[in-house]
């Protein structure tokens, strides 16, 4: 069957809306609801459709498992807005902001609860202690990297290495666990699954290194979002640790120290900053770094056997680094 991705998105979304919720405690599932209905790409549950798709014709054995991991990314999405104290997601009010800090916790905790129970609505019950073993993984993964990037806020030397391993489990181990769940699913042989696995994670990193360049170099009105966030607050980018491991005494110095200078606007330590960039070639370096992932993770594509077509995925990997928002 010759698929397309909207055909994919709208089998997904049909499942979705299908999907029976209480509605008492109205308290704990309207944020549920409402966290699900901020739109989004749907990127995780379209690269598992894909994937599974590359092998197998019917589509719903992998539906429940496609809806866990998006309720599954949903839901750390609002603890994530509980920890970094954020008011906006997607647009609109989080969660967080709207019913307040104990809502958000339990809402997100029924939300990881019903992923599971989602996961093991999968009708081939045979392949559940893989599905398992793959999607713990996957939930663990994210909490380490999580907790890394936490714990790299009070720590004043980062290496581009440690960075690297940090979102390659708290960015790029959502969409290999979606890719491997469709490819265990699908029947691809192990060789295929180790495959898919390296483009997941290649796709993710390079997904993240963009986020990180676009929020220093991005369109402001695409990006919806006020450019230079990461400098203002003192982030640790992939921006700012390959320029901290380039930078001489007195750069180093102004990466440190000018998101704290009260004497300056926001315009000016946005700028400052970026000229401390710009001096060492960061950005050419970040622009590299996604090409070379990207271009690694198509070439592993081509050289999957007993797969159907790779376009899907090629296409759904091409609009997430091509995108500039």
């Amino acid at each position: 069957m010759n698929r397309t991705l909207e055909d994919i998105r709208s089998s997904f979304e049909t499942y979705l809306s299908l999907i029976g919720m209480p509605g008492e405690p109205e308290q704990l599932y309207a944020p549920f609801a409402y966290a699900m209905s901020g739109g989004g790409k749907r990127l995780r549950p379209s690269l598992l459709l894909a994937t599974y798709d590359l092998y197998a014709d019917d589509l719903a054995p992998a539906l429940p498992a496609a809806a866990a991991v998006e309720i599954f990314h949903n839901f750390t999405l609002l603890h994530d807005d509980v920890m970094d104290n954020a008011m906006v997601r997607r647009g609109r009010p989080s969660v967080y902001a709207k019913w307040g800090l104990n809502t958000a916790l339990l809402s997100g905790d029924v939300m990881l609860i019903a992923a599971y129970m989602l996961l093991q609505r999968t009708p081939v019950h045979h392949l559940m202690p893989r599905l398992l073993e793959i999607f713990n993984t996957m939930a663990v993964q994210v909490c380490e990297g999580q907790q890394y990037d936490m714990e790299f806020e009070g720590r004043s030397k980062i290496t581009v290495v440690e960075y690297m391993h940090m979102i390659e489990l708290k960015t790029s181990a959502l969409l290999c666990g979606a890719v491997q769940l469709g490819a265990v699913l699908g029947g691809a042989s192990d060789e295929d699954f180790r495959k898919l696995s390296r483009f997941a994670t290649e796709i993710g990193l390079a997904f993240q290194l963009q986020d990180d360049l676009l929020d220093c170099y991005g369109d402001e009105n695409l990006l919806g979002k006020r450019i230079g966030g990461d400098i203002l607050e003192g982030k640790k980018s992939f921006m700012t640790i390959m320029a901290m491991s380039l930078a001489d005494r007195e750069q180093r110095e102004v990466l440190r120290s000018t998101h704290l200078d009260k004497s300056l606007t926001d315009e000016e330590k946005i700028s400052r900053v970026k000229g401390v960039y710009d001096a060492l070639g960061v950005p050419r370096i970040a622009e590299q770094q996604i090409s070379s992932r990207f271009d690694r993770a198509l070439a592993l594509l081509g050289t999957l056997k007993g797969a159907g077509s790779t376009q899907m995925l090629a296409s759904l990997a091409s609009g997430l680094i091509g995108r500039s928002k």
